[in-house]
């Protein structure tokens, strides 16, 4: 981990996911299904290799994420979220709320948004129940 630049909770936190690419790289893990370093190249914002490959080796290092094996290839490694990256689904929540009354959101998110919306509580602890659920049962196949 990084020496951080003060104390502030909000400039720890940056130091970790605060540039361009690291909530996206956590966004595509958690709503995307993307596991694969090709997956991450493939999204629509063109992140460059070399970027990539720096953001995932600091969202490990901070523990936000974690390699595993690929099942079906040698050369490939699976990422996933650890439980302290799934701890950010709120934050991207948030996000996503703010981001609906300035910007026109992509179909596929409206739903989200909208149950978010109706009982934000509620939609947190059921998609972040499913994150882990996956994560557990991920850890019991290894």
């Amino acid at each position: 981990m990084s020496k951080m630049r003060s104390e502030c909770p909000i400039s720890c936190s940056l130091e970790i996911f605060g540039d361009k690419w690291s909530l996206l790289i956590v966004r595509d893990l958690m709503l995307y299904q993307k596991s694969t370093y090709g997956d991450f190249l493939k999204s629509a914002e063109g992140i460059a290799t070399n970027i990539l490959a720096a953001r995932l080796q600091a969202l490990e290092e901070n523990k936000i994420i974690e390699k595993r094996e690929h099942p079906d290839s040698k050369a490939k490694v699976l990422y996933r979220l650890t439980h302290k990256g799934i701890d950010l689904l709120p934050i991207l929540f948030e996000i996503h709320l703010w981001a609906e009354k300035y910007f026109t959101i992509p179909e596929d998110l409206k739903e989200m948004v909208n149950d978010a919306k109706k009982n934000k509580e509620l939609a947190i602890k059921t998609i972040t129940e499913q994150l882990k659920r996956q994560l557990e049962e991920e850890k019991r196949e290894v």
